[in-house]
């Protein structure tokens, strides 16, 4: 484990202590879901490089996601949630920005 690793990981048991005892309010921490990209795409029928240019995404990220090397961010988290919930949705607004025509993309209603 990398001296940067270890660090962090006791950082975050210093912050755990902290709610713990009640010096630190834990509204303050988010904890962050994972995405299981991997179910994302193949549930979609999709090799990684098929997902990552219908979704505009880099197909390196993709592979980097699945294989654990790196998290996405929380604005590509979310995204990937849209797309795993909403596929066609997200299809036919990026059609239309392609075509240029923004304004005929359907609305997106997102209900549980």
């Amino acid at each position: 484990m990398s001296k940067v690793v270890f660090d962090d990981m006791m950082e975050a048991l210093d912050e755990v202590q902290a709610i713990l005892d009640g010096t630190a309010d834990p509204a303050t921490y988010r904890v962050h879901r994972p995405v299981d990209v991997k179910a994302i795409r193949t549930a979609l029928g999709l090799s990684q490089e098929a997902f990552a240019r219908e979704f505009n995404l880099s197909v390196g990220a993709v592979r980097d996601w699945e294989q654990g090397r790196k998290s996405p961010e929380l604005g590509a988290r979310n995204y990937l949630r849209v797309i795993a919930r909403h596929p066609d949705i997200v299809r036919s607004t990026l059609a239309a920005d392609a075509a240029g025509d923004a304004d005929s993309a359907p609305a997106i209603v997102i209900s549980d």
